[in-house]
């Protein structure tokens, strides 16, 4: 296997996420478009390091502290998202938009 068809998908799956994050108007389905995008570089990144050094577990190690990052990152904007909704009853980007402290 080459680089080209990992970069492919990880191209195809940075498209798809941007054009989830930009076409939705759900705080959710925004956030699932941003980690798409998300999964879409990392993907990039952790092949090119492979083909770059493939004997160096640095790239490994980035990959895993970048999908922990991840991981973290949406479970905070979980809990930013519920508590919106729970407190003014706001799922839409829209709506969001206008609130004021």
């Amino acid at each position: 296997m080459t680089l080209e068809p990992v970069l492919l998908v990880a191209a195809a799956l940075f498209c798809v996420g941007l054009f989830g994050a930009l076409s939705q108007q759900s705080i959710v389905m925004l956030m699932m478009g941003l980690e798409l995008m998300l999964g879409g570089v990392i993907l990039a990144a952790a092949a090119v390091w492979h083909f770059v050094a493939p004997a160096a577990t640095d790239g490994q190690v980035l990959v895993v502290l970048a999908v922990t990052v991840m991981a973290v990152e949406m479970a905070v904007g979980f809990a930013v998202v519920t508590a919106l909704f729970r407190t003014r009853e706001v799922d839409m980007t829209d709506d969001a938009a206008e609130l004021k402290g």
